[in-house]
C-alpha cells in the first residue's frame, strides 16, 4: 500500500495541471464530446457553455462566504485557544492524523460545507504543533468528503412530498436511504476504513511542513495611544461587530424557534459570521483576518464559473442522457446500484452539483430502475454516493479547504486517487452484497 501511494503521490505531483488549468482541459474534453459524441456544432456548443457560465454564481458566492467566514473565525483568539487545547491531545503525526479524520468526517457528516472549513482549520492547528507531512493531513481531513450525511440533498428531496418525480416513485423515507442499517454500516465503515488508509501512510524524507507566514492573531490591529478621532474610535470599538454578530444571533434563534434546527449552507455561514463578529477584538480586526481569507479564495472566485460552464454543455448538448443510457442498456436488475453509482460518479466529475446533477440524471435512471425491477431505494443511495465518491479526485470541491490549508491540488491528490480505490471498492461491494 504504502509503495503504491508513493508512486501515486509522484505521479500527480509531476502531471496533475493546476486546478484552474485542469478546468479549461475538462472544458476542452467537454467542448469536443458534445461535437463528436451528441452531434452538435462548435457554435452550439459554445452557446450552451455561455448559457451555463453564470448558473453558479449564486452557490459561487455562497463558497467563497463559507470559505471567507470560517477562515476568520479560526483567526479568532478564542478558536486559537481552543484548537491549542484539541492538539494537545495528539503528540504524534499518526495520533494527530486519526484526530483530524475523526473529527472532520462527523463535521462532513453533519454538512459538507461545515466539515470542509473545520477539517482545514484543524489540519492548520496540527501542522503547526506537530511535525507532520502537512499535505499528509490535508489530505487525511479531505478524505470524508465522501460521506452522505443528513444534509445530503438528493434522498432529502426524494422524502418529501410533492418533489419533481413524486407521480413517478412516490415519497421515498430517509428511513430506507440515509438511516438504513446498510447505509450506516457503510457510513462507519468507510470512517474505519479512511483512517486505516492514512495509519499505514509512513512519512516521506522529504517532510513538508506547516509553513504559516501569515500574521498571528496576536498582531491583531490596534487602537494608537492618545487622542482620538471619531472614526478611530469606532473603528477599534467592539460595538459595530458586537451589534451585527447579535443580530445574526438573534436571526439564527428565531429560526430554530419557528423552524427547527436545520444545517443548509446558509446557516453554515451565518454561524460563522456570527461567531467571528462577536470572538473577534473589533471591526479592524475582523477585516484583517477577511483580507487574508480573500487571497485565500481566489482559486473559487475563478473557476467556479468554468464549471457552470462545463455543466451548462454537459445538459444541453445531451451528453447526460447519452452516459446514462450507455449503463442503463447493459443493466440488470443486480447490477443496476452498482453501474448507477459508477455513472453518477463519472457525470459528477463534470457536473459537480448534487442538486443540479440528480435534476437531469435522477429521473432517467429512476425510469430505468423502475422498468427492471431495481430497488428504489437503493438507487437512489447509488446516485448518491457516486456523487460524493468522484469529489475525492475533483479539485473543485476541494478549493475551500485548499484555501484555508494553502496548498495546490497536486499536493494532495496522490493520496486520494489511492482513496477513490478503496472507498470505490467498499461502497461498489455494499450494493453488491445487498443485491446477491
Amino acid at each position: 500500500m504504502e509503495a503504491i501511494t508513493n508512486f501515486s503521490v509522484r505521479v500527480v505531483q509531476r502531471y496533475l495541471p493546476s486546478a484552474f488549468v485542469l478546468a479549461v482541459i475538462l472544458t476542452a474534453i467537454t467542448f469536443l464530446l458534445g461535437i463528436t459524441v451528441a452531434d452538435q456544432s462548435p457554435m452550439a456548443m459554445a452557446g450552451y457553455w455561455g448559457d451555463g457560465f453564470s448558473k453558479l454564481f449564486t452557490f459561487g458566492m455562497q463558497m467563497v462566504l463559507v470559505l471567507l467566514t470560517g477562515y476568520v473565525l479560526a483567526m479568532t483568539p478564542v478558536v486559537q485557544t481552543a484548537l491549542t487545547g484539541l492538539t494537545k491531545h495528539a503528540n504524534t503525526p499518526r495520533q494527530a492524523i486519526i484526530l483530524t479524520i475523526v473529527v472532520s468526517f462527523v463535521c462532513y457528516y453533519l454538512n459538507w460545507g461545515f466539515g470542509m472549513v473545520v477539517g482545514a482549520i484543524l489540519a492548520r492547528a496540527m501542522g503547526s504543533r506537530v511535525k507532520v507531512h502537512f499535505p499528509l493531513i490535508v489530505a487525511a481531513a479531505y478524505g470524508g468528503e465522501l460521506v452522505r450525511g443528513p444534509s445530503s440533498s438528493i434522498p432529502l428531496v426524494i422524502a418529501t412530498p410533492g418533489h419533481f418525480m413524486e407521480k413517478e416513485i412516490g415519497i421515498v423515507p430517509v428511513t430506507d436511504t440515509l438511516y438504513s442499517t446498510w447505509n450506516i454500516a457503510l457510513t462507519i465503515g468507510l470512517l474505519v476504513l479512511l483512517v486505516l488508509f492514512f495509519m499505514l501512510q509512513k512519512q516521506p524524507k522529504d517532510i513538508i511542513v506547516l509553513e504559516d507566514k501569515e500574521e498571528s492573531v496576536s498582531e491583531e490591529p490596534k487602537a494608537v495611544a492618545g487622542k482620538q478621532s471619531f472614526s478611530d474610535w469606532i473603528e477599534y470599538s467592539r460595538l459595530p461587530t458586537l451589534f451585527l454578530g447579535l443580530l445574526a444571533v438573534t436571526y439564527l434563534v428565531g429560526k430554530v424557534v419557528d423552524h427547527g434546527f436545520s444545517l443548509n449552507l446558509n446557516t453554515v455561514i451565518l454561524i460563522f459570521l456570527a461567531l467571528g463578529l462577536l470572538l473577534h477584538r473589533n471591526s479592524a480586526a475582523y477585516l484583517k483576518a477577511a483580507e487574508l481569507a480573500v487571497k485565500a479564495g481566489r482559486g473559487i472566485i475563478v473557476q467556479f464559473p468554468l464549471y457552470a460552464g462545463i455543466a451548462g454543455m454537459m445538459t444541453k448538448a445531451g451528453l447526460v442522457t447519452i452516459f446514462s443510457n450507455a449503463i442503463i442498456s447493459v443493466a440488470t436488475a443486480k447490477t443496476f446500484p452498482i453501474l448507477t453509482f459508477l455513472c453518477a460518479g463519472i457525470v459528477n466529475f463534470f457536473i459537480p452539483s448534487g442538486g443540479g446533477q440528480w435534476a437531469i440524471q435522477g429521473p432517467i435512471m429512476m425510469h430505468a430502475a423502475a422498468a427492471i425491477g431495481a430497488d428504489p431505494a437503493q438507487t437512489i443511495m447509488a446516485f448518491t454516493w457516486g456523487d460524493g465518491w468522484t469529489n475525492q479526485i475533483q479539485p473543485f470541491w476541494a478549493l475551500p479547504l485548499l484555501g484555508v490549508a494553502g496548498l495546490s491540488a497536486r499536493d494532495i491528490m496522490g493520496y486520494l486517487v489511492i482513496w477513490l480505490g478503496i472507498s470505490g471498492i467498499a461502497i461498489a461491494g455494499t450494493f453488491a452484497f445487498l443485491m446477491s
